[in-house]
């Protein structure tokens, strides 16, 4: 016997800004809405996590008290069809900080950090959407450098 997932309903139909709006944090958390359909993001790596916390947290020491930089939450690039995306770091006007839902007007800048499997979504959609919106993008690898074999610290003078 096998078992068979079956999506909510909610997953096949096109959702209203005021349906999202009624959601909990609960329910928004972990997706975007794209074209008024919800999109299921995958659990970012530890890696992913880390360099968008220090990236927000460099940005929002950099960008002064006239702006924050923070990380998880909604930036609403258009009400019909709903689209609604969850940048990894999100530079906005400090004085937006509690009026929802965050719009393009409130964004300085946004980042994603681009993990594998995610690269066409966030270098050319995304990045294709904040455009449109007029928010400045960034987007870089969550994946370490490689290394080339001179580069590579080592304390012993043994060829790597």
């Amino acid at each position: 016997m096998t078992a068979e997932m079956v999506a909510p309903a909610w997953m096949h139909e096109q959702i209203t800004a005021e349906q999202y709006d009624s959601w909990t944090a609960e329910q928004c958390a972990g997706i975007e809405i794209v074209d008024g359909m919800v999109v299921v993001a995958p659990s970012a790596s530890k890696r992913h996590n880390r360099l968008a916390r220090i990236l927000a947290n460099a940005l929002d020491v950099a960008a002064g008290p006239d702006w924050n930089a923070d990380t998880d939450f909604d930036v609403r690039l258009q009400d019909v069809p709903l689209t609604n995306r969850r940048p990894d770091v999100v530079v906005y006007r400090a004085d937006t900080i509690d009026i929802l839902p965050t719009r393009p007007e409130h964004v300085l800048l946004v980042v994603e950090v681009v993990s594998p499997g995610s690269e066409t979504t966030d270098r050319i959609v995304k990045a294709n959407q904040y455009a449109k919106a007029g928010i400045a993008f960034s987007g870089g690898s969550s994946k370490p450098p490689r290394a080339s074999r001179s580069c590579i610290p080592t304390s012993s003078t043994r060829p790597l």
